[in-house]
């Protein structure tokens, strides 16, 4: 089944080009062609003159549409998050689980496989966050469910068997020994929720750590006698680091201060969502505590940070305002820089001939107009 796009501007790796139609056939990116040479039996769609960017990839959603991961571990919930997303330019995602024991570890990764068989639109795979991380660094994270990273926590996260996993871990609370289990096993391995010293990182970059989840918050700072993990990031030029963009989570200047430290595309916009996104009521339980949005971010009742309200056109309009971003790079890190951190590079997050027909409709006022997942439009 063949269907072509038409009078958009489209953002290639290349910039925006005009004067151009998408070919969609099998769910992929078959051609970009001049709207004349198009196929004459295909389906055509009036764009309308908006401007056709590649889909968001978001690898740490907690929940949205009401619903937390968490909370219900099942192919049902995962599909109403991605729905909920899917509304703002998400069309992969990692549906995330926060610290947890191992039994719901367990429960969400087979969850996750079901619902890639089942063909729910934008599950790439499954985010752990936690429970192998530090008290110090806790950040809205029970304590009380954190555990070593033993032999059998090692063996459960590596037995996804379909989709990514992306395994968030603090490095000194294991080994490099083990971190390398995980990483020759296929697991992407990130620090986060971690007061860890710069030596020790390095270390866990050494053994295959890739990621850095949520840059500047809930780990060790920078100073002068002591890099910490932020300094450990920020010297990496080739390890990826997630940045929630809603001007609370992180002051913007230090944001622009930290794009100046290494290359653009080693940062991803991340949106660390909760329930609340794309629902009325902003309020919902964690764990036994009462999370709430104020001013734009989750807090519990001791104004702890508790995940954001964030989602992904959001944090691409804010990586433009605060951070000083063309548009253009902005949907770069939230679209290739995900991919390629994911292992996707090639097969999403670019609109180009033979990548995945993952694609978003924006407007003038860079609001969602129209989403592509596999060439299926919603």
């Amino acid at each position: 089944m063949q269907s072509v796009l038409v009078n958009g501007r489209i953002l290639t790796p290349q910039g925006i080009v005009d004067g151009k139609a998408v070919v969609i056939r099998d769910g992929r990116i078959a051609a970009l062609l001049a709207p004349a040479d198009t196929p004459a039996d295909a389906a055509r769609h009036d764009l309308d003159g908006g401007l056709l960017v590649p889909g968001f990839i978001d690898t740490q959603v907690n929940g949205g549409g009401g619903v937390l991961f968490n909370d219900s571990t099942t192919v049902e919930a995962i599909a109403a998050i991605g729905a909920a997303h899917r509304s703002y330019g998400t069309t992969g995602f990692l549906p995330t689980l926060i610290s947890d024991d191992l039994a719901v570890v367990d429960a969400a990764m087979r969850a996750t496989e079901q619902a890639i068989e089942a063909g729910v639109p934008g599950v790439l795979g499954v985010h752990i966050e936690g429970p192998f991380l530090n008290a110090k660094r806790k950040g809205i994270h029970d304590a009380s469910k954190f555990r070593t990273l033993d032999d059998q926590a090692v063996a459960l996260l590596s037995s996804l068997k379909r989709g990514k996993t992306l395994v968030t871990l603090a490095p000194e609370t294991t080994t490099p020994e083990r971190v390398r289990r995980l990483t020759e096993a296929g697991v992407i391995v990130a620090a986060g929720h971690t007061n860890a010293a710069f030596g020790t990182v390095r270390k866990a970059l050494d053994a295959g750590l890739t990621g850095f989840t949520h840059l500047f918050n809930a780990m060790s700072p920078l100073t002068s006698r002591e890099p910490g993990v932020v300094g450990a990031a920020l010297e990496s030029q080739t390890a990826w680091c997630g940045i929630i963009v809603d001007g609370r989570h992180v002051d913007p200047a230090v944001l622009r201060i930290a794009l100046r430290t290494r290359p653009l595309d080693r940062f991803m916009l991340v949106t660390d969502a909760m329930p609340t996104v794309g629902m009325a009521d902003k309020s919902f339980d964690l764990q036994g505590r009462h999370i709430r949005v104020v001013d734009g971010v989750c807090v519990d009742d001791h104004g702890t940070l508790a995940g954001s309200d964030l989602d992904m056109i959001g944090a691409v309009r804010n990586a433009v305002a605060m951070m000083g971003l063309s548009l253009e790079d902005a949907v770069r890190i939230a679209s290739a820089a995900p991919a390629a951190f994911l292992g996707l590079a090639g097969q999403r997050g670019a609109i180009q001939t033979g990548q995945a027909a993952d694609l978003v409709l924006l407007d003038e006022a860079l609001t969602v107009r129209r989403t592509w997942i596999d060439g299926v439009a919603s």
